[in-house]
């Protein structure tokens, strides 16, 4: 550290040390090809300036919500829909890959996830929806194709039966929960309800924890022999899910494992690829897949066998392939 001399040196040495503040940070401006902050701006300034910068990556939503999200590109639109208790970033791999193909790729954080409001409340597939659909009318988007992985293929699935499937060209649903996860009279191959109400438990007791031992296991198929694990793809699903709310988690859980998407399957009149491998430890294969792609009118689908429910990370190239051929088809 710099030494700040006292008396009548205080004021030179702070006015000497301000003006290289204010040249280095032009120097630092020219360089990023910013503009620099004038010597005169108020805080005042600076937080509307901030303000209306981060108003641009959110739309409002009707109950007052912020989502956040990403819109990168031109061409037809691919809108991305994330997994719990994800984020949009969850999509890396293929918002990078469909940028590259001249496609324009949105994603957006849920509702009390990732950079979208903490609210306690709303965590429902309705919800889930409406607030899909803020997005896609707040950029006006046409002739889209909707891509959902795990919680998010149900909620691209309420978003269609809900709000109809006009300005849709496509869908896609990846290691989704429709129709149902949880076991019912109607629904035997669904897991009991205390599987779910464990999850809950233990997100209550130790989220960190939780959140860790969960991708370090079964969601990328970490505990199967043979397979090794990927440290910082467990990290970064740790970070996405701590960053989101942890009420929205535990709500959540129920939205994804409770809700019954047997009849908006059925509403749904546009192309779904239903895309689940048979190893999947989150959704399991026989309880998903084969049964939304029966329900839809024009379900198409494609099952792999060793992939894990994460499939769209760690195996990315093959996904990003079978989804290309499924959009130019």
């Amino acid at each position: 550290m710099s030494h700040v001399p006292f008396g009548n040196e205080k004021n030179a040495t702070v006015d000497i040390s301000r003006r290289k503040f204010l040249v280095g940070t032009a120097g630092l401006a020219a360089v990023a090809g910013l503009p620099a902050v004038a010597a005169n701006a108020t805080p005042a300034s600076q937080a509307k300036a901030t303000t209306e910068k981060w108003k641009g990556d959110t739309v409002t939503t009707k109950d007052g919500i912020q989502i956040y999200y990403k819109d990168w590109g031109s061409g037809q639109p691919i809108v991305f829909s994330h997994g719990w208790p994800l984020s949009a970033d969850d999509w890396d791999p293929q918002m990078l890959f469909f940028l590259s193909k001249g496609y324009r790729v949105i994603a957006s954080d849920r509702r009390g996830h990732g950079r979208s409001s903490q609210t306690g409340d709303g965590h429902d597939m309705d919800h889930y929806a409406d607030d899909l659909k803020a997005v896609t009318d707040h950029l006006n988007l046409k002739d889209a194709i909707h891509v959902g992985h795990s919680t998010g293929g149900g909620q691209v699935v309420r978003y269609l039966a809900r709000h109809g499937d006009k300005n849709v060209a496509k869908a896609a649903i990846i290691s989704a929960v429709p129709p149902l996860m949880v076991k019912t009279p109607a629904n035997p191959l669904g897991a009991p309800k205390s599987v779910f109400d464990d999850l809950q438990a233990q997100l209550a007791a130790n989220r960190p924890k939780f959140y860790y031992d969960l991708p370090a296991g079964p969601f990328y198929n970490f505990n199967r022999p043979g397979v090794k694990t990927i440290e910082p793809l467990v990290w970064n699903w740790w970070r996405q899910g701590m960053m989101g709310g942890a009420k929205a988690g535990y709500d959540g859980i129920v939205a994804f494992s409770q809700t019954d998407f047997t009849e908006d399957l059925k509403k749904i009149n546009v192309p779904v690829l239903v895309m689940h491998s048979k190893d999947d430890q989150i959704v399991p294969y026989q309880a998903a897949g084969p049964l939304s792609a029966k329900l839809l009118k024009k379900g198409t689908l494609k099952t792999y066998e060793d992939y894990p429910h994460g499939m769209i990370t760690t195996q990315a190239d093959v996904i990003n392939a079978d989804l290309l051929a499924f959009f130019k088809a």
